[in-house]
C-alpha cells in the first residue's frame, strides 16, 4: 500500500510539473510585446502554409521566412527572435523537407533548416552541415558570421569522426571488415572540402584569419590556403601560422611552415621567406628565395641573414657576405662608434679592490698557474673580436705563467682576441715554431678560433695551416688541430674537412679521444645535416671499441656528436635509434635520450618531456621500497613461527597439568607436542641451508667479484649519463616555446629538491640553457642560492649557469653576485676558476656579444646551440672540463655580435634613428598594434638585447628586411616629406 501511494504521488508531481510548464509558456506569451506576438504569429502562419499541400505558396512563404530571419537584429548575447520562435516548428519543417519532391524548393528549405538547426539540439547529427550540403544555395554569406562559424565547427567535428572511423577500419581484422561498419553519416570528404573552401574566403574578408587557418588545419588541407590570401591578409595569416607551429605535432608543423613560406614568397616578402627556409633547413627553398628576385641589393640583404645563421649556401656575387668576411670590419666600426676600442684587463671586472675580506690566500692565488689561466680565458672573452688587448698579445712571457696544458689555452686566447680577423694568423704564427708541444698546440687551436665562421671564397687559410697537423703523431697537437678545424668550419658543411677528418673518426685503432675529437669536429661542421658517413663512423666506434675503451668520459662527446648531426631533424633520427638498440652496452639508453632530445630540440614536445621526467623518477627508491616489503614479509613469517612455537609450548604445559582430559583431546595434544619439535627442526634446517647458500654465494663472489664490480660500475656510470642527459633534454625540447620554458623551470625546481646528486648537478646547467643571454631575476637568484650547495659540483655548475644567463649582457646584479662568489670561494681553486669563467662570459665582448640561440624571427641558430651543448655535456663532470679546458673555446664558434648596423645600398654605414624596445606579441590582435613597448630612440649602430625589437623612427628610409636586427640595408624613400 505504501508503495502504491508513492507511485500515485510521483505521478501527481509529474502532472503538476507539466501544468507548471504550460502556465509558464502561457505567461511568456502574455509577456510578449505586440510586435513580438505579431512576429510569432506570422512565422507560425508561414510554417503552416509550408505544411499544406498548395505548392504554389511554397516559394513565397520560404522567401518571407528567409527575410524574417535575415532582417532580425539582436544583442550579442541573445538568440534572434525568429530563430527562437521557430525552434518549436523545427521538427515539422524537417518532416516537410523529407516529404517534398521538388528539388529546387527542397534545396531552398534545406538552406533555411541549416540555419534553424543552430538553435536545436541535434544530438550529434550535425544537422547544420547536413542540410547545408543538401542545399544548392551558394550564397551562405548572407546568413551572417555566427552561422558560418557554427558550420566550421561542425565541419571540424565531422572530419575528426571520419578520420577516427577510418583508423578503426584500418586497424581492424579481416573478420571485422566483413561486417558492415557505419561510416561518418552521409558526408563525403570532397563535399566537406568544397564547402570549407567556400567558407575560407569569407573568414579572410571579415578579419577571421585565425578561423580560416584553424578550419583548413582541422580538415588537413592547410596547403590550399595560399590561393585565398592577398596583400591585405598575408601578414596576419602567416604570423598566426608561425605562432601555431610550436603547438603542432609533426608533420603538421612542417606543413604550416611550408605554407607560410609559399605565401611570403608569393607576396615578395623574401626576408621572411628566407627565415622560414632556414627553419625548415631546406637548401632548395633558400635557392628559390634568391631566384625570386634579380635585385642585387636584396641578394646582399638575404646574404647577411644567412651569414648570421652560418648557413652553408653558395650564391654568386654575395659569397663574401655569406662567408662573414666583413664581420670584423663591421664589428670594429660598432666598437669605434660606441667608444669601446680601449682594451680592458680582467681586473676591470674582478674589481678586487672592492673585496673588503682579504684572505690569506689572496696574494698567492693571483699568481697561481690556474688563476693565470683563468685570467687568460677572461681576457679572451672580454676583448673578443677587438684585435687588441693589454695582457697577452704583446706579452710573450704571460704564456709561461701557466703550466702544462694551461699554455695551450693561454696561447689559444690570442685567437679569441683576433676572432673573425685573419690578422690573428700572423700573431699566432710565431708560436708554431717553438719547442713546447703545448704552446704549438695552442697556436693551432688559436688559428681555428680566429677564423671561426670566416670563409673567403676558394681560399681557406685555416684549413691550409691546420691540415698538416691533423695526423701528427703527438696527440696534443693532433687534437688541437682537429678542434681548431671544428671551430673554424662550424656549420659550413666543408667537404675538404670531411675528407680530412673522416678517416680519423672511423679509425678504431687510434685512441678513443682522437676519434671522438674528430667526430665532434665533424658534427659541428655538419650540424643538423643527418650526414650518413659521419653517423656510420660514430656507430662503428660504439660497435667495435672494447668495453674498457668505452668507459672514459670521452664517450659522452661521441654520443653528443651523433646528437648534433640530427639536431632539429625530428623523425629522421628513428633509424639511428633502431640501430643503437642492437648494441649491447649500458651506455645505449643514455645515448638514445641525448639524440632524441637533440632531434626534437625546440619543438616543445610534451610527450617527450613526460618520458624524460619519467626517466628521472628515483628507481633506487622503488627498489628500496620493494626490499622493505620483502623484509616485512620475512619478519611476518618469523613472527608466525615464533607464535606457533609459543602456542605449542603452552599446549605442552596444559597437557602435563591436565590429567582428566578425554582421549581425543589427549591425542590432539600429543599431535601438537609432536609437531612442535618438528617445526624447530625445520627452522634449524632452514638456518643451516641459508648458511650453506651464503657460503656458496660467498665463494662465488670471491671468484667473480672483479667482473661483477666492473659491470656495476658500467651500469652506474651509464645511469648517471642517462639522468644527466634527461635533465639537459628537458631544456632542449622546451627551449623554443615560452610556456614550455616557464614550465621547465618549475620542473627543475622540483628536481633540485627531490633528485639525486647526479640530477642536481645538471639542473643548474639546464636552467642556464633555457635562460641563455636572458638574465631573469628569478632564475639567477635561484642559481645564486644553488651556488652555495654542499656538493661542490652543484655549486660550480650553478656558477657557470649564472654566466650563461648573463652572457654578453654586462648585467650589474649578476656581476656583483659573482664578485661575492669569487671572494667566498677564494680558497677553492676549481670553484674560483669557474667563477672567473662566468665573469668573463657576462662581459663577453664588453657587452656587445650574445649567444642567444634564437633571433627575433625565432630561427634556431644550430651552430650556437651546438657550441653550448658541447660545453654543457662536458660540465656533467666539472673536473673533466677543468682538465680539458680547451673545450671551453667551443663557445667561440657560437658567439655573434648583437648589433643593429644600417648600410646604404652601396654597403656604406649610415646613421639612422631607430626605436629599440621590448618586443610585444601581436598575433591575433585587431588593427595594427605596436610591436614594441617602452622604446628608446637611438642612432645606429645600436645594441639589441634578448627579447628586444627595433623599428625605424620614420619613413625617411625603407628597409629591405622587416626584422631590424643584424646588418640592415636601407634605401631612401622617394615619397618621404620632412615635417615642417
Amino acid at each position: 500500500m505504501a508503495e502504491e501511494k508513492k507511485e500515485i504521488e510521483s505521478k501527481q508531481d509529474v502532472t503538476v510539473s507539466k501544468e507548471d510548464k504550460k502556465k509558464k509558456q502561457a505567461q511568456e506569451e502574455e509577456e510578449l510585446s505586440e510586435e513580438d506576438l505579431k512576429l510569432k504569429t506570422d512565422l507560425e502562419l508561414l510554417v503552416e502554409t509550408l505544411k499544406e499541400n498548395d505548392s504554389n505558396l511554397y516559394e513565397t512563404s520560404l522567401n518571407q521566412l528567409k527575410d524574417f530571419i535575415k532582417n532580425a537584429t539582436s544583442s550579442m548575447t541573445a538568440v534572434p527572435k525568429p530563430l527562437k520562435f521557430l525552434r518549436s516548428s523545427y521538427p515539422d519543417l524537417c518532416a516537410v523537407h523529407d516529404r517534398w519532391t521538388d528539388k529546387t524548393m527542397k534545396s531552398s528549405l534545406a538552406d533555411v533548416l541549416s540555419v534553424l538547426s543552430m538553435t536545436y539540439s541535434d544530438n550529434g547529427k550535425h544537422d547544420s552541415l547536413r542540410y547545408r550540403l543538401l542545399s544548392d544555395v551558394t550564397n551562405i554569406e548572407s546568413w551572417g558570421h555566427e552561422y558560418i562559424r557554427h558550420l566550421a565547427l561542425e565541419i571540424g567535428e565531422v572530419y575528426y569522426e571520419q578520420v577516427e572511423k577510418e583508423a578503426n577500419l584500418n586497424s581492424s581484422d579481416e573478420s571485422e571488415l566483413s561486417t558492415p561498419v557505419p561510416t561518418a553519416s552521409e558526408f563525403s570528404k570532397d563535399e566537406i572540402l568544397n564547402l570549407s573552401l567556400d567558407i575560407v574566403p569569407y573568414f579572410l574578408k571579415h578579419n577571421g584569419e585565425e578561423e580560416a587557418v584553424d578550419l583548413l588545419s582541422e580538415i588537413e588541407s592547410i596547403e590550399k590556403l595560399p590561393q585565398f590570401v592577398d596583400e591585405n591578409t598575408y601578414k596576419r595569416v602567416c604570423q598566426y601560422m608561425i605562432a601555431c607551429v610550436p603547438l603542432l605535432p609533426p608533420p603538421e608543423d612542417i606543413a604550416f611552415l611550408q605554407t607560410a613560406y609559399s605565401i611570403y614568397l608569393s607576396e615578395s616578402q623574401l626576408t621572411e621567406a628566407l627565415s622560414l627556409a632556414i627553419r625548415l633547413g631546406d637548401e632548395s627553398l633558400i635557392r628559390a628565395t634568391f631566384d625570386a628576385t634579380n635585385d642585387e641589393v636584396m641578394h646582399k640583404q638575404l646574404a647577411y641573414i644567412l651569414a648570421t645563421q652560418k648557413v652553408s649556401f653558395k650564391h654568386e656575387g654575395v659569397q663574401e657576405i655569406i662567408g662573414n668576411t666583413k664581420l670584423s670590419e663591421h664589428f670594429l666600426y660598432l666598437a669605434k662608434e660606441l667608444n669601446l676600442t680601449a682594451p680592458k684587463v680582467p681586473e676591470d671586472i674582478y674589481k678586487s679592490h672592492l673585496d673588503s675580506s682579504k684572505s690569506v690566500f689572496g696574494s698567492v692565488g693571483l699568481d697561481s698557474a690556474q688563476q693565470n689561466l683563468a685570467a687568460a680565458f677572461v681576457n679572451s672573452f672580454l676583448n673578443l673580436g677587438y684585435c687588441k688587448d693589454n695582457l697577452i698579445v704583446d706579452n710573450d712571457n704571460w704564456v709561461y705563467k701557466t703550466k702544462g696544458d694551461g699554455m695551450t689555452s693561454a696561447v689559444a686566447s690570442i685567437g679569441s682576441v683576433f676572432q673573425w680577423s685573419l690578422d690573428g694568423l700572423q700573431q699566432l704564427d710565431k708560436y708554431l715554431y717553438v719547442e713546447e708541444t703545448e704552446v704549438k698546440a695552442g697556436a693551432l687551436l688559436g688559428i681555428g678560433i680566429s677564423a671561426a665562421g670566416i670563409h673567403d671564397g676558394d681560399v681557406e687559410p685555416a684549413l691550409l695551416l691546420l691540415q698538416d697537423y691533423v695526423n701528427n703523431s703527438n696527440s696534443k697537437i693532433s687534437s688541437a688541430a682537429i678542434l681548431g678545424l671544428g671551430i673554424a668550419f662550424a656549420g659550413s658543411k666543408n667537404e675538404e674537412v670531411l675528407g680530412l677528418l673522416l678517416p680519423l673518426a672511423s679509425d678504431t685503432s687510434i685512441p678513443l679521444e682522437q676519434s671522438t675529437m674528430a667526430s665532434l669536429a665533424l658534427a659541428h661542421i655538419f650540424v643538423g645535416t643527418c650526414n650518413g658517413d659521419i653517423t656510420t663512423c660514430i656507430m662503428d666506434n660504439f660497435l667495435e671499441r672494447s668495453a674498457i675503451e668505452l668507459k672514459t668520459e670521452w664517450v659522452r662527446f661521441l654520443a653528443l656528436a651523433l646528437g648534433l648531426l640530427y639536431l632539429g631533424q625530428g623523425e629522421q633520427v628513428d633509424d639511428v635509434i633502431e640501430t643503437l638498440s642492437a648494441i649491447e652496452h649500458p651506455m645505449t639508453s643514455a645515448i638514445e635520450v641525448l639524440i632524441n632530445a637533440c632531434a626534437y630540440t625546440g619543438t616543445g614536445d610534451v610527450l617527450l618531456i613526460q618520458d624524460l621526467l619519467h626517466r628521472l623518477t628515483p628507481e633506487a627508491t622503488k627498489k628500496n621500497d620493494e626490499e622493505d616489503e620483502e623484509d616485512e614479509e620475512i619478519e611476518e613469517q618469523g613472527s608466525e613461527i615464533r607464535d606457533f612455537l609459543a602456542e605449542a609450548a603452552a599446549g605442552k604445559e596444559e597437557r602435563e597439568n591436565n590429567d582428566n582430559q578425554d582421549n581425543e583431546d589427549h591425542d590432539v595434544d600429543m599431535d601438537a607436542e609432536d609437531n612442535a619439535p618438528s617445526a624447530e627442526e625445520k627452522k634449524d634446517e632452514e638456518i643451516t641451508e641459508t648458511k650453506e647458500d651464503a657460503k656458496v654465494e660467498e665463494g662465488k663472489t670471491e671468484k667473480e667479484e672483479e667482473g661483477e664490480k666492473e659491470k656495476e660500475n658500467e651500469t652506474e656510470s651509464s645511469l648517471i649519463d642517462e639522468l644527466s642527459f634527461a635533465v639537459l633534454g628537458i631544456a632542449l625540447v622546451a627551449i623554443g616555446e615560452d610556456i614550455g620554458k616557464e614550465m621547465s623551470l618549475r620542473h627543475f625546481g622540483h628536481l633540485m629538491h627531490y633528485g639525486n646528486e647526479h640530477i642536481r648537478r645538471m639542473v643548474p646547467l639546464a636552467m642556464g640553457l633555457v635562460s641563455i643571454a636572458d638574465p631573469q631575476m628569478k632564475v639567477f637568484d635561484t642559481l645564486s642560492r644553488f651556488s652555495h650547495d654542499a656538493d661542490l659540483d652543484v655549486s660550480m655548475n650553478s656558477i657557470f649557469a649564472m654566466g650563461l644567463c648573463g652572457v654578453g649582457t654586462n648585467n650589474a646584479r649578476l656581476a656583483q653576485l659573482l664578485r661575492q662568489l669569487a671572494s667566498y670561494y677564494s680558497r677553492e681553486q676549481d670553484a674560483l676558476f669557474i667563477t672567473r669563467m662566468a665573469q668573463g662570459l657576462i662581459h663577453l665582448g664588453k657587452g656587445t656579444m650574445t649567444m642567444d640561440v634564437f633571433n627575433d624571427a625565432q630561427v634556431l641558430n644550430k651552430v650556437t646551440l651546438a657550441s653550448l651543448l658541447t660545453v654543457l655535456v662536458g660540465m656533467v663532470s666539472p673536473s673533466f672540463m677543468l682538465t680539458n679546458h680547451q673545450l671551453f673555446y667551443m663557445l667561440n664558434s657560437g658567439v655573434r655580435p648583437k648589433f643593429i648596423l644600417t648600410l646604404n645600398e652601396e654597403g656604406e654605414p649610415i646613421k639612422v634613428n631607430v626605436r629599440v624596445g621590448q618586443a610585444v606579441e601581436t598575433v591575433g590582435q585587431a588593427g595594427k598594434p605596436k610591436t614594441i613597448t617602452g622604446w628608446i630612440t637611438q642612432s645606429t649602430p645600436v645594441l639589441l638585447g634578448h627579447g628586444e625589437r627595433a623599428e625605424l623612427e620614420n619613413d625617411e628610409y625603407i628597409s629591405y628586411t622587416s626584422n631590424i636586427e643584424g646588418v640592415v640595408i636601407l634605401k631612401k624613400n622617394p615619397d618621404y616629406e620632412e615635417e615642417a
